[in-house]
């Protein structure tokens, strides 16, 4: 992205049955007075539904129309195999906007892994499929967890903990820590200051409480001092947190860094893809089947997301 020029983002819809349509139009309506231009990506009739129930004219929003979805599986609330296959259309679609230099970067609205897992796709969040869309290892796109609050990257994330914790090598947790430091240059913060949590609890407590701390995690902060990165650690989570010293944490598992966010800023948290290439971050909450189609969804993280890529304060 460039410094100081006006930013293009691309907005891709997630799952529409969910609120991603509402908080995509409301995001789009609330920057239109502010420095960044914002493109709607996703089919153009469920965008022109969303549009209707607001009041608003086509010419509110842009449009990047992606027909995807069949207009009989356009069901607010429900779950259907066909939304999750068109959620990964609309991210491809804006992936590829980004990779032409069409955008600077992308959103993703809120997708339901159900609804993909349905539509016979796999699918273990956002991280892998951009990794599997810009060519990348899969095991080299990390997620990286922005609130007013906290920044949590992690090293791994949506599979069960005992895989998790198998993956781990100090290999794994040095690319991770490259890549959040990396990403928080280009949101303004260069040279971070990185807190690492340990694996066990007090990291370990010097192997009393489990030897991986010291197989694992102590030889990566050593390697990442080597590099000249400003890195603490491991230490417990809980005392990390507790001591607040640091600009970005990386936690080693999904829920080790997530509970923390998510306690904090249930709405207003960003989720960034970091290390595809592309810069793309989704929402911290999820599709909210139960207002979908209500009007009543708030579009607080979405408008943040897209304030913070295009380098925009709030």
């Amino acid at each position: 992205m460039t410094a100081g020029a006006r930013k293009r983002i691309a907005i891709a819809l997630g799952d529409a049955n969910g609120i991603g349509p509402e908080i995509a139009v409301k995001a789009a309506l609330a920057l239109r007075d502010e420095p960044v231009d914002v493109v709607l990506v996703g089919d153009a009739y469920v965008l022109q539904a969303q549009l209707d129930r607001m009041g608003e004219g086509a010419d509110a929003v842009t449009i990047a129309d992606v027909p995807a979805l069949p207009r009989d599986a356009f069901l607010p609330g429900q779950v259907r195999a066909e939304a999750g296959a068109a959620t990964v259309a609309y991210v491809r679609a804006a992936v590829e906007m980004a990779q032409r230099g069409e955008v600077d970067a992308v959103v993703g609205c809120p997708h339901s892994e159900t609804s993909i897992h349905q539509a016979g796709i796999s699918f273990s969040g956002y991280p892998g499929l951009i990794a599997e869309l810009t060519g990348t290892a899969s095991d080299q796109v990390f997620l990286l967890l922005v609130c007013p609050e906290l920044k949590i990257g992690h090293v791994t994330l949506h599979e069960p903990l005992t895989t998790a914790l198998a993956r781990l090598t100090p290999d794994l947790v040095v690319d991770a820590a490259v890549a959040v430091a990396d990403a928080m240059g280009a949101l303004g913060i260069r040279n971070p200051r990185i807190g690492v949590f340990g694996i066990n609890p007090h990291a370990g407590e010097d192997g009393l409480f489990g030897t991986e701390d010291e197989t694992i995690t102590k030889p990566a902060v050593a390697r990442l001092r080597e590099r000249g990165l400003q890195v603490d650690g491991p230490i417990g989570a809980d005392l990390l947190l507790s001591q607040r010293k640091h600009d970005v944490y990386l936690a080693m598992y999904h829920d080790q860094g997530h509970i923390p966010v998510k306690l904090l800023s249930p709405l207003q948290s960003s989720a960034l893809s970091v290390g595809g290439g592309v810069f793309f971050s989704s929402v911290g909450h999820g599709c909210a089947f139960d207002i979908a189609g209500r009007g009543v969804a708030d579009a607080t993280a979405t408008i943040r997301t897209v304030r913070s890529l295009a380098g925009l304060r709030g």
